[in-house]
């Protein structure tokens, strides 16, 4: 059974909206063996004060709604029930939930933009999103991270039948900032999401990207890049759980480490159930370790429970550069370092260029371009 002593299937049927069905995390669970909970500063064990340090903006086309709910809305934990004690933590502590709308058959012109900004990690704060894509609707949706803060969040993604979204989330954090955030697409018939990751900033960032299936017929990919800088600790647990026939689901992951200490961790969970036939899916995570002093952990974890699947694989690397991709570069009077950034560049950069927005494709290259030059 690997590293896991019970099946994927079990480990991750504990959800719950209360937060005393969680136990504190003691690092000694599998969910949370990677995490340095020492530097989360108290938003596993509730202890932190509570302190609104995080400012939401949304910048929505015409058609689409955005407004401030409570908890009590039932658009809010519909489609996702907290599934840890920081997520139950983090639905039971936020004061309002953003709720953004795209109503039936719209197609919006333009994109809809969620910043978030911190205000600094005296004290730790909560939120929670839900953007509701209706069916037959399509939607991009660009969320930004940016400050300092100590912050918990929620998000879902709710995928009519028919219906398409697109989001880009960045994680551009300032380097004392600490971010926990569960994303959780709930995809209905014939639905498609794309996502993409791009963690760049944060002293510990550990996003938890999910995706679920009402009807036959959706297809999720789910891609991601981050560079992990000395002292950072990024963190991604991807989980996809067919439990519905002819679904498809992609995984790729990439990230780049450089510097003592420096520590991503993936981890990429699927589970195709025994009524999910006609399941396709792949899942990838690649490494570049590029200096002596940074690790990367890469868990890649495949539960099939029915002999009757479209395709199923799952793949992991963790590397140094290639000798002689640079020896090429350098044989063609391109200087050492530039050969190296070349080539991270191209690695990183197959996926970036899936930005379907330039500004933000852009911006993505140029935040690599940054950390490459360090």
């Amino acid at each position: 059974m690997g590293l896991n002593e019970k099946p994927l299937s079990t480990l991750h049927e504990k959800a719950s909206y209360d937060l005393a069905d969680f136990e504190v995390p003691t690092g000694r669970e599998e969910a949370w063996r990677f995490t340095p909970l020492s530097r989360l500063k108290g938003l596993h064990n509730g202890k932190a004060q509570v302190s609104g340090q995080v400012i939401t903006q949304a910048f929505t086309p015409a058609g689409v709604s955005a407004e401030w709910v409570g908890r009590d809305d039932a658009r809010v934990g519909k489609a996702y029930v907290p599934a840890d004690r920081i997520s139950a933590q983090a639905y039971n502590g936020f004061e309002k939930a953003l709720v953004v709308t795209v109503p039936k058959e719209a197609v919006p012109d333009g994109h809809i933009g969620i910043e978030l900004r911190g205000g600094g990690t005296d004290g730790v704060t909560y939120g929670h999103i839900v953007i509701n894509v209706e069916p037959m609707a399509e939607a991009v949706v660009v969320i930004e991270h940016q400050g300092s803060a100590v912050y918990a969040d929620n998000v879902e993604f709710v995928v009519g039948d028919g219906a398409t979204l697109k989001v880009v989330s960045l994680q551009e954090w300032d380097d004392d900032a600490v971010h926990v955030s569960h994303h959780h697409a709930q995809l209905g018939k014939d639905a498609t999401f794309r996502s993409f990751v791009a963690t760049l900033g944060g002293d510990l960032v550990r996003l938890s990207p999910s995706v679920s299936y009402t009807a036959p017929g959706g297809d999720a990919d789910l891609a991601g890049v981050y560079f992990v800088d000395a002292g950072q600790h990024l963190e991604h647990r991807l989980l996809v759980d067919h439990s519905q026939p002819h679904c498809r689901s992609n995984v790729d992951y990439r990230g780049a480490l450089q510097g003592q200490d420096a520590h991503a961790v993936w981890i990429g969970d699927v589970i195709i159930r025994v009524e999910a036939e006609g399941t396709d899916t792949y899942e990838l995570n690649r490494n570049l370790i590029l200096t002596d002093g940074a690790r990367a952990d890469s868990v890649p974890n495949l539960e099939i429970l029915t002999g009757e699947v479209a395709g199923a694989g799952h793949a992991s690397a963790s590397g140094r550069l290639d000798d002689e991709h640079i020896f090429y570069l350098q044989a063609r009077g391109i200087p050492f370092d530039e050969a190296r950034r070349l080539v991270i560049r191209g690695f990183l950069g197959q996926l970036i260029e899936r930005i379907e927005i330039e500004e933000i494709r852009e911006r993505v290259l140029g935040a690599v371009e940054a950390e490459l030059a360090r």
